[in-house]
């Protein structure tokens, strides 16, 4: 969203500079947008920026959550029904392909999409008809743009015949990956800021994020938090976030909520955020199997060569500059920090290491190999 002439996405980290650069490059096109990444990083306020900063930012936008429909609904939902067309459609409804009209159509969550469904789809991105349900004539589209987004790993489900890669090269035109929260760290504190002062607000305070002062507790909750230490501050950005920011946002709502003192002090956090080297306690392991796994198995266990599996996936943003970091890392431990072991762990030819250390510089991915050889 635009404010002031800016996009309303918080964080001044590398990563999301570049992405709102992207956004920003994306929003003066009208090509279809794949936006991809983990469950809670903000897609959908990617998706509402690029709406906003468009030509097409009057025009409706219109956002479909393709998980939370059953397929015979969700195809009502997208091309209309007219009145008796099935049990319960007692009126004409259109759909959200024409509720878009001239402006923009969300798809959420389009992994989750039946194959039926993506053949539905697939149509109506070729010709612009819209076939609505129980009609004898087909409408056409009035220039509605198509940004889809994803949690999935859309060349897995492929691979699996679970997507048609036809409609995935029809969608992927454009591809946005929004980094996750462990990524870029540097944005937490901004993060907490910004969520802290809207709680605050919302409880009736005038409390200023963890310079806040002291005001009379609102309503809404019955709470008093105000403000968060420095300590506990700390304590948040060492923490994973698998859910990312909107398990952030979750988790100081529930602080704000159930604090009983001004200050959220670092033993008001729950265990397992305080349960990271800020607090001085050995992390849990996470058994979440990341895609940085999955590539580094391709590379060990199926013997893939990093030009033919990881390579392809960055230049097509696919995967991010930190997923090759955390990947460089990976193969760092294991070979002790001597990169030509490295090279081939990543089954790269001996010729290739120039080549291969200039991409790792050029891209920012080249890590130094002293503290592993500790």
């Amino acid at each position: 969203m635009r404010q002031n002439g800016k996009i309303n996405l918080l964080g001044n980290s590398p990563a999301m500079i570049e992405l709102k650069e992207e956004i920003e490059q994306v929003a003066r096109s009208d090509g279809k947008v794949l936006i991809t990444g983990e469950s809670g990083v903000g897609k959908e306020l990617v998706a509402r920026s690029i709406g906003a900063l468009s030509l097409r930012a009057d025009a409706p936008f219109v956002p479909v959550n393709c998980a939370g429909i059953p397929e015979t609904l969700l195809e009502s939902e997208l091309f209309g029904h007219v009145k008796g067309s099935f049990t319960g459609a007692y009126r004409d409804k259109p759909g959200k392909l024409e509720m878009a009209a001239n402006g923009t159509i969300f798809l959420d969550e389009i992994g989750e999409m039946t194959l039926r469904m993506q053949g539905l789809l697939l149509r109506y991105l070729e010709t612009g008809e819209i076939q609505t349900v129980g009609a004898d004539r087909v409408a056409m589209s009035s220039n509605t743009r198509v940004i889809a987004a994803t949690n999935r790993v859309l060349r897995d489900l492929i691979a699996q015949g679970q997507f048609r890669e036809d409609l995935f090269y029809r969608l992927n035109v454009i591809h946005l990956v929004v980094p996750p929260l462990r990524e870029r760290r540097e944005d937490i504190p901004l993060l907490v800021d910004h969520f802290l002062q809207t709680l605050v607000a919302k409880n009736g305070g005038n409390g200023n994020g963890r310079n806040g002062t002291g005001a009379s507790p609102g309503t809404a909750y019955g709470a008093i938090v105000r403000s968060i230490s420095p300590q506990a501050v700390q304590t948040l950005t060492e923490y994973s976030w698998p859910g990312n920011v909107r398990q952030l946002q979750n988790a100081l709502e529930k602080l704000v909520v159930t604090g009983r003192r001004e200050v959220i002090e670092l033993d008001d956090l729950p265990l397992e955020f305080r349960t990271s080297p800020a607090a001085g306690v050995r992390p849990r392991r996470e058994r979440r199997r990341t895609i940085v796994d999955d590539l580094f198995k391709k590379l060990i266990e199926e013997r893939q060569s990093f030009w033919a599996a990881v390579y392809p996936l960055y230049m097509n943003r696919e995967i991010t500059r930190g997923n090759v970091r955390d990947l460089v890392h990976k193969g760092l431990e294991e070979a002790r920090g001597n990169y030509k072991i490295v090279l081939r762990l990543f089954n790269i030819d001996a010729g290739d290491y120039k080549r291969f250390l200039n991409f790792l510089r050029k891209h920012d991915c080249h890590l130094p190999f002293k503290e592993y050889r500790q």
